[in-house]
């Protein structure tokens, strides 16, 4: 990836440092990591998806290590709080924090945020990913992304949307939506993906980027609509929904991920042992299995993959901050 930007390039070089830690050269040090409970911070609420996967690998690694890995939920602020807090955690290889895509539009919304994404943390593992899809009401008289489209044009300003919060994934995407498809829809953000939800069901917005695991119920009990999935290729599970390309979006292909960060400075011989160890979690079967089922892929990828990740997820960040914060 060929950037001029010095903060993306100082981003990649800190990554790239970070991402050459020791092989499984049996090194005593690490053999012998864990000796007390590990803590995995998630700086978003119980019960999302989020939370879902890093107990699901939480679960893996404490039986592999025969010690607790406690999560810890410390949500707030597009989770600044939680990153914060393990940013200023003992860099001993006890304390991780799970990160999501869209924490990488952080520096581009908060010019204040109390820690840096470039110097604070280590990148240790990129565990999965996920597309959204684009919900209706049923009482939108749009079938397809493509009238979904021809409607917002035909009436600029009188469609709504809903979001789980400024900054989210679905703000995110579907920002990106209006811009390539050259639509006004407004913006209504919510606390979570739960009363976003809600007021979509009950009509008091009229479109939303679901996840698959919150929107398929809705779906299959007729409350919601789908017209379109963000990811390059369609899902087994609702294989009859079209892909946003398919739809005449050249281009738009978006997903969410899950990664795992480490305070910066961690020994090398830890963030090897945890990243090998999250990938054979991540890999397993039964995991593949029930993520599948969630709408999520499991990848198990390492630290230079999250890094690559999070540079391109900051520069399309970047690019959309203005129309994020209310901007044209």
């Amino acid at each position: 990836m060929k950037t001029d930007q010095p903060l993306l390039q100082g981003v990649i070089r800190l990554f790239a440092a970070a991402a050459l830690i020791a092989g499984a050269s049996g090194d005593a040090m690490a053999q012998s990591f864990p000796t007390r409970p590990v803590r995995m911070i998630v700086p978003y609420p119980a019960g999302g998806g989020t939370d879902i996967i890093s107990r699901t690998v939480a679960q893996k690694l404490g039986e592999k290590w025969g010690q607790q890995v406690i999560v810890d939920n410390r949500a707030g602020a597009n989770g600044i709080i939680g990153t914060d807090l393990a940013a200023k955690s003992k860099p001993d290889g006890y304390t991780l924090v799970v990160v999501i895509a869209t924490q990488a539009i952080n520096p581009a919304l908060y010019p204040k945020i109390p820690y840096n994404s470039e110097t604070d943390f280590a990148p240790v593992s990129l565990m999965a990913q996920y597309p959204f899809i684009l919900t209706t009401h049923p009482s939108v008289p749009a079938k397809s992304v493509r009238e979904f489209i021809a409607l917002a044009k035909k009436r600029p300003g009188e469609l709504s949307y809903a979001s789980s919060g400024n900054g989210s994934g679905p703000h995110l995407g579907f920002e990106l939506f209006k811009s390539i498809a050259s639509i006004n829809v407004v913006h209504i953000p919510y606390k979570g993906a739960g009363p976003a939800n809600t007021e979509l069901i009950s009509g008091q917005v009229q479109a939303f980027f679901n996840n698959i695991l919150a929107g398929r119920p809705h779906i299959q009990s007729g409350r919601l609509r789908v017209l379109g999935i963000t990811a390059d290729k369609r899902w087994s599970k609702l294989p009859a929904v079209p892909t946003f390309m398919e739809s005449g979006l050249q281009g738009y292909n978006l997903v969410g991920w899950y990664g795992l960060w480490a305070p910066t400075a961690t020994p090398d011989e830890y963030l090897a042992r945890i990243q090998r160890e999250v990938a054979v979690a991540v890999r397993d079967p039964s995991i593949v299995r029930r993520l599948d089922e969630q709408g999520i892929e499991a990848l198990g990828f390492g630290a230079r993959e999250l890094a690559q990740a999070t540079v391109e997820e900051y520069e399309l960040n970047r690019r959309l901050a203005p129309r994020l914060q209310g901007g044209p």
